[in-house]
């Protein structure tokens, strides 16, 4: 066997490894289930035509070729190939980022990030962080990550180059409808220390409870925050859920169920083949006797969605109050494997009375608009409004 066709055998089997889960292993080892798993994978993939890229590759090209390298491509353009913005493939350093976002700790500018039809947009910045003191908004695009344009770029290379040590600058080109043209804003990168949850009380019958994510460790907050509530024993309240791009799904369905009665469905899970699995609230309704309104806006996505939607929809008199929620619904599963992870979209999220998230959104009972203008005036009229209707309550 010639060194070519060693390396030739080495990509292929890596490959196969990796996207059989390590039965392409046994394929070469002559096992008769990878056999007939690799005979039905070749009815859909040409496999062979690997080898034919892999000697054009060798032949023809100039460089050294890293081989590892090369894997993890093939592995995204599989994954890619699939069409769907949230289907993406991890390599293990992309997901050791990933790991750090769902425990709530890194160093960057503290937006979060999405691709919507191909071109990589803003869901929300965090509060308080860089980001969201350069003034970035939902639904904002970003252009270029500093010399390099984000339409050659996948979701988690974008959050690759935009995450970096504190201290040091990244350079954003911004597009936002209204805009005659994009800017470029420089922002300063900084340990993103997160309070999740926070809690203020206005006129001393009135809480404001704000969720900005649902990481982790969103429970302790929460449940602190909660506490504050009761023993205050405060019956109103704001819950705020603007900015709020989501996280970790089931950490939404716990602190639905301090709102709900237990067994309320707060969402549906809607499979491929049709199938519709509830979740259902198993909290413990400590919150469940409290006047509520919330506070959602552009920023509002995914898990955030899902806890407005089952709290809008299971009590009553319940305001939605605000803009139109981002309209992120569909469930991803992330598997770890040999070569990384893959997040892979497996189901949509449907609203109690089942209505589909993905794509729609939430619309607002009253929807107040936030402005520029008003935001440098320091002005809330979102929650102003929020405060006028429960107080009405």
């Amino acid at each position: 066997m010639t060194k070519k066709t060693n390396k030739h055998f080495l990509i292929l089997f890596l490959l196969l490894f990796a996207v059989l889960g390590g039965a392409g292993a046994g394929f070469y080892f002559g096992s008769d289930y990878t056999r007939q798993h690799y005979n039905q994978l070749s009815q859909k993939i040409d496999v062979t035509a690997i080898l034919d890229a892999l000697n054009i590759i060798e032949e023809k090209y100039v460089g050294d070729i890293d081989y590892q390298k090369m894997l993890y491509g093939a592995i995204r353009g599989l994954v890619r190939g699939v069409g769907d913005d949230y289907t993406d493939y991890f390599d293990p350093q992309e997901a050791k980022l990933f790991q750090e976002d769902i425990s709530g700790s890194f160093e960057g500018v503290g937006i979060e990030i999405t691709m919507r039809d191909g071109q990589l947009v803003v869901v929300s910045p965090i509060e308080g962080t860089p980001a969201y003191k350069a003034g970035i908004l939902p639904k904002d695009k970003i252009l270029k990550i500093d010399d390099t344009l984000t339409n050659e770029l996948t979701l988690e290379e974008a959050a690759l180059r935009i995450r970096g040590k504190k201290g040091t600058p990244v350079k954003l080109t911004i597009y936002r409808e209204g805009w005659k043209e994009p800017k470029e804003i420089e922002i300063i990168r900084d340990k993103i220390i997160i309070p999740w949850v926070k809690v203020e009380f206005i006129d001393d019958d009135i809480a404001h409870l704000s969720i900005l994510q649902f990481p982790e460790n969103v429970d302790s907050q929460f449940r602190e925050a909660a506490q504050k509530i009761l023993d205050k024993g405060v019956k109103k309240i704001i819950l705020d859920l603007r900015n709020n791009p989501g996280g970790i799904f089931s950490k939404a369905i716990d602190i639905a169920g301090w709102f709900l009665e237990r067994g309320d469905v707060v969402v549906y899970e809607k499979l491929s083949d049709g199938t519709e699995i509830p979740y259902q609230a198993k909290g413990n309704s400590k919150l469940s006797d409290a006047k509520l309104v919330i506070l959602v806006n552009e920023g509002t996505a995914s898990a955030s969605e899902i806890l407005a939607g089952a709290l809008k929809e299971n009590k009553k008199n319940v305001k939605l109050i605000g803009e139109k929620t981002f309209g992120k619904g569909t469930v991803q599963e992330a598997v770890n494997f040999r070569e990384g992870l893959i997040k892979v979209t497996v189901a949509y999220w449907l609203t109690p009375h089942k209505k589909m998230i993905e794509k729609f959104g939430l619309q607002p009972d009253i929807e107040v608009k936030m402005t520029e203008e008003g935001l440098e005036a320091n002005r809330d009229p979102q929650l102003e409004k929020a405060i006028e209707i429960i107080k009405s309550l």
